[in-house]
């Protein structure tokens, strides 16, 4: 074991064999290593693009978002999954650098719904075009066209129902 290449099915096969399934266990670490392969991928866009990969969701949430084009936190925070207190300091960082704008809803004083500047729609769109660049090469180096769209079905089948 000391050149470096253990294969974590191996050991958990003879070193704990007792949680060992020859189903489960493999997919759950294959589903691992193309989760780190394509968090690694996005991660380096965004560092070429200035963002941290929270600010890049806020961005790419807002882009994404039906005219005119801005939400509430609470919105943001309901499509992303992270908590408000999160999100408060994402907002923030994005107003500081001058790429979203909050404003004052005429009917709810309390809310302030987030929209893009022109400079981030840019920054995001030109960081979401290369991010899928990359994950395009990345799939289909791997997967043919037929095997990409079994394992999307068949993965929608896992994760169930949004």
């Amino acid at each position: 074991m000391a050149d470096g290449n253990l294969d974590p099915l191996e050991l958990h096969r003879n070193w704990w064999p007792e949680t060992y399934d020859d189903l489960v266990l493999p997919l759950v670490l294959a589903l691992y290593r193309a989760r780190e392969r394509q968090r690694h991928a996005a991660e380096a866009v965004m560092a070429r693009h200035g963002l941290a990969p929270a600010e890049f969701d806020v961005l790419a949430t807002l882009r994404r978002a039906p005219p005119p084009g801005e939400l509430t936190p609470s919105d943001i925070q309901q499509a992303m999954f992270i908590t408000s207190g999160g999100l408060t300091k994402v907002l923030r960082q994005l107003e500081l650098r001058g790429l979203v704008v909050r404003s004052v809803a005429p009917a709810d004083r309390r809310s302030k719904p987030v929209r893009l500047k022109p400079k981030a729609v840019h920054l995001i769109e030109r960081a979401m075009a290369e991010l899928m660049a990359e994950l395009n090469v990345l799939v289909h180096a791997g997967l043919a066209e037929a095997e990409i769209g079994e394992l999307t079905r068949l993965l929608g089948k896992l994760a169930g129902p949004r």
